[in-house]
């Protein structure tokens, strides 16, 4: 008797455990830990992971498994281990943490179709297909040939294929196999009847391009025959039609250029020793590779990848999401050809399942990819590589709330590998493991070139209102920006604008336009001229008069991406502008095709927002602006003036990598703020010193760790007095050394209606709060008074609104 233990695919904390099935005697010995298979539950049948099997179970009346979902595990066992640490670290469902790993093609609706590699000559197979390559799941399920198929499957004579019924498909083309030896051929030709010209046509095709096997549409281009035309030739047995399967390559157009490695500088020899030196020992080391924006970071990620490829190993490499710019991929696909598969949020549903089986089936060696590619299903990893570790985007703000950085420790521990977290401006968290010695620093302090950094001038903007110029751009800007243009050099302006809206205000009585359903205001697009909430997707016509006082002062506040491009259109006329924004980047490619225009020189200037700041490299660029610098500096969250610092510095460093220098422009109303004087001078050092007392005078990271609880629901009465319960609870369960701060209404205090309270724990060492902030999950989660409420908690939060 084999039991399996499945965690079902219901999100609940009720179900939040394993369940006990009998697996069928015709499975047994086919199903392993790691696969998924569906199960009845209650009264339908649903998907479920297989996390273990035995031979015994406590319960006496089992259900059976109804089948299995893969013939091979699509978890392996380190992932399997992965899962059971993300549902401890980040306090989430354990079927939430196996759900992440996969990619979205697996977890909609499916059918599965088998599919004949080779071996047909077996006559038990051909008996199964028949004159076809493939059958549906189904149809072997009825001719109880599954278990045959098994045993095939793990030969590698047959294979099973998940076709998304509401998401992607596999892509296929039609080929048709030439069944008849050269001879035969000629033979047949020669007495092949006059009036079948078309036919005889084709069978001569086959001879002229000189393969045996065709796809439809070389067959169309060589004779202009139809399919029509073709199909009695298969039914003569001449030829073979069969379906193929092509990857969707979302670079299939491109020619990526092959790219040598090129000789390191000193600075980079010193950084890349060490690395090397852990990768040939086989052990797991974390570096913290702290190198000026330019200093060529980039290759050392290459070379080191390169030895572990020699070494018959693999790679994972994370990229900021806005920074996976087609130049980055260009620089692996460049360097590893066809070893790289790309992961990222701009792929179709279809061509990101296609990249992830390439990993599975060992296909490729590299990854790189965005947050989630870190869950790469490699098993023989010998490097993990996170490009722009300061960035907050490696944490995911929905269950499961982990950080890619702590997954590749947990992954570079079980691999013995090392993990380079690289950046020009480092966490304060990561800094300070790095001067603890708990990560291994290694810096590097010059430009590649030797190039100087760019000149960076601070202009205070009160100064400008107060000598009457009220423009976007401040006088030196101003001037520069002509000059550039005079020269045909390039330019990059920055509008930084997270947590800067523009919103709908009456000039007489002030009244500001808020979401109905949330306590915020509504953020005009100018382009459909309507007010949206981002938080609850409500939407609104601008309305003509006041709603408060009637007046038709009605104006919007805040300065978006298309209102300095019609700056820049008014005072530069000759300017040619590309705009990046969410407006214009929202199609498919049309990132791409933007940057590659401004590469081509047929723009002046590219004017953004968060992602132009990173990862460009043009030689052209001589000057960066920054249109307000601290609009990020007000948000009620204690990283604000490091998230400033670090977007200031890169955008400062997209300026003059080449042989041009570069300038940078910061434009502010707080320029005494030590953020943005230290930006100016690009000083880590000094920057990190002066924060970090801030962060001790605050108890905050990385002095403290932080875990914050939410509390929603209609009811506010409700929110209230159950956040009381919580906050008490806890109190009563830390030291003295814990703060808890708390319970308060939250930043936005209403979403889509449900009100929010949140407390926030700081603590140093409390060996069971994550014992504790578990009890709180399931005593609410499966209560009956608890109806409606939903908590969650966030481990290390990033976002505190």
């Amino acid at each position: 008797m084999q039991i399996a233990s499945v965690i079902v695919d219901v999100p609940t904390m009720r179900t939040d455990k394993t369940y006990d099935y009998l697996i069928p005697e015709e499975w047994k010995d086919r199903i392993y830990a790691g696969t998924r298979v569906s199960v009845p539950f209650g009264p339908r049948s649903i998907q479920g992971f297989v996390l273990d099997i035995r031979d015994h179970s406590d319960i006496n009346k089992l259900k059976e498994i109804i089948e299995p979902l893969d013939l091979t595990p699509v978890l392996n066992k380190e992932l399997l281990q992965l899962g059971h640490w993300l549902t401890e670290s980040t306090l989430c469902l354990k079927v939430s943490a196996y759900q992440a790993m996969l990619p979205s093609a697996m977890k909609a609706k499916y059918k599965k179709i088998l599919h004949l590699v080779s071996n047909t000559h077996d006559p038990n197979l051909q008996k199964i297909f028949g004159q076809k390559d493939e059958i549906m799941w189904e149809e072997a399920e009825e001719r109880k040939a599954l278990p045959f198929l098994q045993k095939e499957v793990k030969k590698g004579n047959v294979e099973v294929r998940y076709v998304v019924k509401s998401k992607g498909n596999k892509k296929m083309i039609r080929i048709f196999h030439l069944l008849l030896s050269r001879e035969e051929l000629e033979n047949i030709l020669l007495s092949y009847p006059n009036n079948a010209i078309k036919q005889k046509s084709i069978l001569e095709c086959f001879i002229k391009i000189g393969k045996d096997k065709l796809t439809i549409n070389e067959i169309t281009e060589a004779t202009g025959a139809t399919l029509a035309s073709v199909r009695p030739l298969v039914q003569k047995g001449y030829l073979m039609e069969k379906q193929e399967e092509v990857y969707r390559d979302p670079y299939e157009n491109r020619v990526f250029k092959r790219t040598e490695a090129l000789k390191l500088t000193e600075e980079q020899q010193k950084a890349i020793d060490p690395i090397m030196h852990t990768i040939e020992e086989k052990k797991h080391e974390t570096f913290l590779l702290y190198g000026v924006t330019g200093s060529g970071k980039t290759e050392v990620y290459l070379q080191s990848i390169q030895r572990v490829l020699d070494n018959g190993k693999e790679a994972i490499v994370l990229v900021p999401e806005i920074s996976l710019t087609p130049q980055m991929v260009h620089r692996f696909k460049g360097r590893f050809g066809d070893d790289v598969a790309v992961l990222h949020s701009g792929l179709s549903v279809g061509e990101h399942y296609d990249e992830w089986r390439k990993i599975q089936r060992k296909e490729v060696k590299v990854v790189v990819g965005a947050r989630s590619a870190i869950f790469a299903p490699f098993e023989n990893l010998g490097i993990i590589i996170i490009d722009e570790e300061h960035e907050t985007s490696y944490k995911q703000e929905e269950n499961p709330r982990y950080h890619a950085r702590d997954v590749a420790i947990f992954r570079g521990n079980y691999h013995k590998c090392p993990v380079i977290l690289g950046s020009a401006t480092p966490s304060l968290e990561s800094f300070a493991r790095a001067q603890k010695g708990v990560y291994t620093l290694l810096t590097m302090n010059r430009r590649m070139n030797n190039k100087e950094l760019p000149n960076v001038s601070i202009v205070d903007m009160r100064e400008e209102l107060r000598e009457g110029n009220r423009s976007i751009f401040s006088r030196e800007l101003f001037s520069k920006l002509q000059d550039r243009l005079e020269k045909k050099q390039q330019t990059v302006l920055f509008l930084n604008k997270r947590g800067y809206s523009s919103f709908v205000m009456c000039r007489d009585c002030g009244f500001v336009i808020q979401c109905p359903h949330c306590d915020i205001s509504l953020t005009y697009h100018r382009h459909s001229n309507q007010m949206k909430c981002h938080y609850c997707g409500y939407e609104d016509l601008v309305p003509t008069t006041c709603p408060e006082c009637n007046s038709e002062h009605i104006r919007y506040f805040g300065t978006g991406t298309q209102k300095v491009e019609e700056e820049i259109g008014k005072l530069l006329p000759e300017a040619r502008v590309i705009r990046m924004d969410v407006d214009t980047t929202s199609r498919k490619g049309a990132h791409e095709k933007l940057l590659q225009q401004f590469q081509e020189g047929k723009a002046d200037i590219l004017l953004g927002t968060q992602m132009i700041a990173k990862g460009l490299d043009f030689p052209n660029i001589t000057l960066v602006g920054v249109l307000s610098a601290d609009t990020m500096l007000h948000l009620p969250d204690f990283r604000s003036s490091e998230k400033t610092f670090q977007l200031l510095t890169q955008v400062s460093g997209r300026a003059g990598r080449h042989e041009l220098e570069g300038e940078v422009v910061i434009q502010t109303y707080t320029p005494e703020h030590y953020s943005i004087e230290l930006a100016g001078t690009q000083d880590y050092n000094r920057f990190y010193k002066q924060e970090m007392i801030m962060r001790k005078i605050g108890s905050y990271p990385p002095f403290y760790y932080l875990a914050l609880i939410t509390v929603s629901h209609e009811e506010l009465m409700k929110v209230v007095s159950t956040t009381e319960k919580i906050t008490k609870f806890i109190r009563s369960k830390i030291s003295e050394d814990s703060v808890i701060l708390g319970p308060v209404t939250s930043p936005i205090p209403r979403i889509n209606n449900r009100y929010r309270y949140q407390c926030l724990i700081k603590y140093k060492r409390e060996p069971d709060l994550a014992k504790n902030l578990r009890l709180v999950l399931e005593h609410f989660g499966t209560s009956k008074q608890s109806e409606g409420l939903t908590i969650s908690i966030d481990v290390n939060p990033y976002m505190m609104m």
